[in-house]
């Protein structure tokens, strides 16, 4: 099992020409603890994640993962931190006209390269295959393995996502609005399937979610964002409906 990684925000600002998204945001999570980002759209969620794998930069502040200052890391120091940051993105970026075993396969790009990864693509190992078919089994489509992408349903498309991501053997696993393509009842699937495997494997969750129900059911701790600020930072079972609807309610946001 992979150590979990921690990060750390110290008043952290971002800005996309004049609009203001993060306004000196403040959050620490450790080590293999499940957190998940609520709020409404433009409330500042899928910027926070990108600022963790670095595919945005604060224009101020401080971020901070697995001990190390981002502002720091460059050339191979940063695509090893990247390496071990999974991200299951909302459009989950699979390639369609590939087999679920290929698209899982590359979330070895990070840790082994282009062209160790292609070697792979075109002859994988017996051992790349197990792995494949095991992280395939935890979620739930092992048949599937030698299926093309664009043949399956829009939630088993979700799982390979899931599976690529965690083929990266990440220590921090993000996932940006994972379930809001899919029904209520296939979203409750999802989520507790990311939520139990992430327990078992021991990685560090963190989920950006609109439907607070979701949230609350399924992650011990929830952050509430609205237009760019940390509105609470608490205990899932400890939120208050009342801040649920102010969350809501007050959220004229000018965030992203």
């Amino acid at each position: 099992m992979k150590a979990g990684w921690g990060f750390q925000l110290h008043e952290v600002c971002v800005s996309y020409g004049s609009k203001q998204v993060l306004k000196g945001m403040n959050l620490k999570v450790k080590p293999g603890e499940s957190v998940a980002f609520l709020g409404p759209s433009g409330a500042g969620k899928t910027t926070l994640l990108r600022l963790l794998n670095r595919a945005l930069r604060p224009d101020s502040g401080l971020v901070q993962v697995d001990g190390k200052n981002l502002d720091d890391l460059g050339g191979s120091a940063l695509r090893c931190l990247r390496s071990g940051i999974g991200f299951v993105h909302q459009d989950l970026r699979l390639v369609p006209n590939l087999r679920v075993s290929q698209n899982v396969l590359s979330g070895s790009l990070g840790r082994k390269g282009f062209m160790r990864s292609l070697l792979m693509f075109m002859k994988p190992s017996s051992d790349d295959l197990l792995e494949v078919h095991r992280l395939l089994e935890q979620v739930g489509i092992p048949e599937e393995m030698f299926q093309r992408v664009d043949r399956l349903s829009g939630g088993q498309q979700q799982r390979v996502a899931l599976a690529r991501a965690l083929f990266q053997k990440p220590g921090l696993l993000l996932a940006d609005e994972p379930v809001s393509s899919v029904d209520p009842a296939r979203a409750a699937d999802l989520l507790q399937l990311l939520t139990s495997i992430n327990g078992r494997e021991g990685q560090t969750l963190c989920a950006s979610l609109h439907d607070p129900k979701l949230a609350l059911r399924f992650f011990p701790r929830v952050v509430g964002l609205r237009g760019g600020h940390c509105i609470f930072d608490k205990p899932s079972d400890q939120v208050s409906s009342s801040e649920i609807e102010e969350l809501y309610l007050l959220a004229d946001d000018d965030g992203i």
